[in-house]
């Protein structure tokens, strides 16, 4: 069979193979939107945790980490101040800087020292 100058036959394929690309970006885009917003709940929930156990006498720092789960604390920092408990989550991400700024902070206070 002998193609006519100008037949598109196979054009398809190469479009969908010319847009994988695109699609891997956007649905990797679409990850990290997410995970910054479970980042997001995740650090306040942690700050809070860790904020009623400084109320009630126990480990601050334990009580914030155990607060998240294990996927996320390669990214957790958590800092104490007096009766505020301060909590950075960066997210999951290919690249440090893109987790640096996705990175979520929330801080809770266990209100006045005793």
């Amino acid at each position: 069979m002998r193609l006519r100058p100008g037949c598109a036959r196979g054009q398809a394929s190469v479009e969908v193979v010319a847009f994988l690309p695109v699609l891997v970006i956007a649905a990797g885009g679409a990850f990290e939107a997410l995970a910054a917003g479970a980042g997001r709940e995740l650090a306040g929930h942690a700050a809070e945790a860790g904020a009623i156990a400084l109320a009630e006498g126990g480990d601050p720092r334990a009580a914030a980490a155990d607060a998240v789960p294990d996927w996320s604390r390669g990214g957790l920092r958590i800092r104490i101040d007096g009766t505020r408990v301060t909590v950075r989550l960066a997210p999951p991400a290919p690249a440090r800087a893109v987790s640096d700024l996705l990175a979520s902070e929330a801080t809770a206070d266990a209100g006045q020292a005793p």
